[in-house]
């Protein structure tokens, strides 16, 4: 999918608002979120006081996301209490954020899990924590069946009905059918492929992968470059194979990596199988239950601005939204688990960097409708992930699929859309438009597959992520700057999604993880390995 134009987006909404008007259909309430940048703009105003108070701590981690709330667990676990999380939101949570309502939890960002690998072993670690895996016997995982993917899990409307999973089978010809065949083969030969270094092709964390150059030149051109020089021209296979990029990175065949593209799928399946792992609040759950366990060292309305070496140590300065004062932390170390673009703001070696940064962030828009005894349409019952085939989004999740009750009449659906095409100009377009804009547009995609769904819903939120998650264009992952931006610098350390290129909740953990025990390492302070 491309972004939309101005002219096709307020043409299609004031055609949409009049038509409606006419039909004396009722005004939808609901409101449009997002991160906070009010708080954000301060950073950008910058003219911040001097700091009114000074405390001293061993370890401070900026940033509350996935990233530095793993820091935080790894510290936490290994016996190292004194530390704080600096976050600027109300709710540490990152990209995972999420609301609730009297219907149930829902996702505002990342909604699900994959079954991790054997190399994931800090995400086993944490999901055994948290009971999420029950035992293990075997050599075979045991997990809450409460969590795993209720089937149906994925369906996808097509030629005026839904079908099971996401590939576009219905009225597909011997040739595509041949050719999606020979695309899965592929991947299943990637994904057994070991480089000459002896690692995997593909794996979870991507620090594990394998750098044989001939992989590597993957990352140089864009999946829909590869596409075309495998022959692959069907046009259902290049839409699944597109949904795929715009599912976990925001963005098109032209603005992904080959490499990124194929680890989607490559190196998935290294566990025991193929399932997901979901919750209501999807990725919320994990963070939220992070965050629980590090109770009050994350400080919350917390804006970091100015991360520097101090002596052998580093000191951070930041502003307590509920108290208005600037507060200085002095500690041995800082883990930044900022993304990069907001990392160059705050910390004052890379403020000092004068080089243009490579690294791009995708912006998305995600509604949660909260619906009424909605329609199912024909076809495939309702499952998990519902996708509407050359549509402007990617279809919506039920945040109830859960429940065992058959007799469930109000849910609410996640509809998640990347604004792909240019993340800049679709970021300075996405802060542009209103509520009702977003509304239209939501509603009027789900109405090709469900037609009539805007009676059922009683409310319509929506959130813009303005930077949303890495976007790994091509050369981006194995270029020398993600490669050198996981490097301290000093005494300040740095953790986040982007510094692996890939938006996953894996990466995140991984990152944090990370810079946990190499803090610990550097202090002298003992620790069990979780990587």
């Amino acid at each position: 999918m491309t972004g939309l134009t101005r002219r096709e987006f307020i043409g299609g909404a004031v055609a949409s608002a009049f038509l409606a008007a006419c039909r004396g259909e009722r005004e939808i309430p609901g409101e449009l979120l997002g991160p906070n940048r009010a708080l954000g703009h301060k950073l950008l105003a910058g003219g911040f006081p001097a700091p009114s108070a000074t405390e001293r701590v061993p370890i401070v981690i900026v940033g509350g996301g996935a990233a530095g709330l793993s820091a935080g667990w790894k510290l936490l676990r290994s016996g190292e209490g004194n530390f704080i999380v600096l976050d600027l939101e109300a709710r540490a949570a990152g990209n995972a954020a999420w609301g609730e309502n009297e219907v149930s939890r829902y996702p505002w960002g990342a909604h699900y899990l994959p079954v991790p690998g054997p190399r994931a072993r800090a995400v086993r670690e944490l999901l055994r924590e948290l009971k999420v895996i029950t035992g293990e016997k075997n050599g075979k995982t045991f997990y809450d069946e409460n969590v795993l993917c209720h089937a149906p899990e994925e369906r996808l409307y097509h030629h005026g009905r839904w079908q099971d999973g996401l590939y576009p089978r219905l009225g597909a010809t011997d040739a595509e059918l041949a050719e999606r065949d020979r695309f899965h083969a592929e991947i299943a030969a990637l994904r057994a492929r070991v480089g000459r270094d002896g690692l995997p092709a593909f794996a979870i964390p991507m620090e594990h992968s394998s750098r044989d150059p001939e992989l590597l030149a993957l990352d140089r051109i864009s999946m829909g470059a590869w596409l075309d020089l495998k022959g692959y021209r069907s046009p259902g296979l290049r839409w699944y194979v597109e949904y795929a990029c715009r599912d976990d990175y925001g963005g098109d065949l032209s603005e992904v990596s080959a490499w990124a593209g194929l680890h989607y799928y490559a190196a998935r399946g290294e566990g025991e199988d193929d399932r997901f792992l979901v919750w209501p609040e999807g990725l919320g759950f994990l963070t939220n239950k992070m965050a629980a366990a590090l109770g009050p060292r994350v400080r919350t309305g917390a804006l970091a601005f100015d991360v520097a070496s101090d002596g052998d140590g580093v000191r951070v300065d930041y502003h307590d939204e509920a108290t208005g004062a600037v507060r200085r932390v002095l500690a041995k170390r800082a883990i930044v688990c900022a993304p990069r673009f907001a990392a160059r703001r705050i910390v004052k070696a890379l403020r000092e960097d004068p080089a243009p940064s490579s690294f791009a962030y995708a912006p998305w828009f995600i509604a949660n409708l909260t619906v009424e005894d909605p329609p199912a349409g024909a076809g495939a019952a309702p499952a998990w992930d519902n996708m509407i085939y050359g549509g402007k989004g990617l279809g919506y999740v039920d945040a109830t699929h859960q429940s065992f009750s058959q007799k469930r009449r109000r849910s609410v659906w996640t509809y998640y859309l990347p604004l792909t095409g240019g993340p800049d100009a679709q970021r300075a377009a996405a802060y542009k438009r209103t509520l009702a804009d977003w509304r239209e547009l939501c509603l009027s995609d789900l109405e090709r597959a469900l037609p009539g769904v805007r009676k059922s819903v009683s409310r319509l939120d929506g959130w813009v992520w303005g930077h949303g998650m890495i976007l790994p264009k091509p050369g981006f992952i194995w270029g020398a700057e993600r490669r050198l931006a996981s490097r301290p610098i000093g005494p300040v350390h740095f953790a986040h999604s982007d510094l692996s290129g890939l938006s996953i909740f894996e990466e995140a953990q991984d990152r944090g993880v990370r810079a946990a025990e190499d803090v610990m390492s550097a202090l002298g302070k003992p620790y069990r390995s979780s990587l």
